[in-house]
């Protein structure tokens, strides 16, 4: 009898556990970047990145598999298809500088990320046309 009562406490948490476990986990897409580019005011170099949304939140991370550099930002609703699966990421250029500007993940998109870098490029073009 003592068994059977321990068997029947002991599922739910084993069941709770892995219904938590699966929930926490994240889906990571692979994304090859082609280029240097700028994150987060961070020099990041060309090659195989991964995007990784938490199931349980808000949060997509960048995470480099070359190195260990890994970045998280907070997304929100976006414009595309509510069904969309596909990862992308979308960066502004200014000649051979890349600043990575959003991660798209499905329906979920970050705001702006290279705004410091846009700002910075302004006060830097404003001065050198005041000369």
């Amino acid at each position: 009898m003592r068994s059977i009562l321990h068997k029947l406490i002991l599922a739910p948490a084993v069941m709770a556990a892995a219904a938590l476990a699966t929930n926490t986990a994240q889906a990571e897409k692979p994304v090859n970047v082609p280029f240097n580019f700028t994150a987060a005011g961070e020099s990041l170099p060309a090659g195989l990145y991964v995007v990784a949304k938490d199931a349980s939140s808000n949060l997509v991370t960048l995470r480099s598999t070359e190195t260990a550099q890994s970045f998280t930002w907070i997304v929100g609703p976006g414009d595309p298809n509510p069904t969309d699966n596909q990862v992308v990421l979308r960066f502004d250029a200014a000649g051979q500088t890349h600043a990575l500007r959003s991660i798209q993940y499905g329906a979920a998109i970050t705001g702006r990320l290279d705004k410091k870098s846009i700002e910075a490029e302004e006060i830097g073009a404003g001065r050198s046309h005041g000369r």
